[in-house]
């Protein structure tokens, strides 16, 4: 499994969401990244809420799917 630095989609409520980085992301094979953060509960993310390159605006969104699901259980 490769560990990648990743930044990760939240939703940020009133102020629309942000892209936040100091993560380690590895490609699970049951589909998305399996995310690892000191302070972070490591879970399993689809892959539209991971980037592996800094994102040039942190405020920019990702294409969020309809009906998509935020994290795996």
């Amino acid at each position: 499994m490769n560990r990648e630095k990743a930044w990760i989609w939240f939703k940020g409520g009133l102020k629309g969401g942000s892209w936040e980085g100091g993560f380690i992301a590895s490609k699970s094979e049951e589909g998305g990244y399996i995310i690892e953060k000191s302070d972070f509960v490591k879970c399993r993310l689809p892959d539209w809420r991971v980037k592996l390159e800094e994102p040039t605006d942190i405020n920019h969104p990702p294409e969020i799917p309809e009906n998509a699901l935020w994290k795996y259980q």
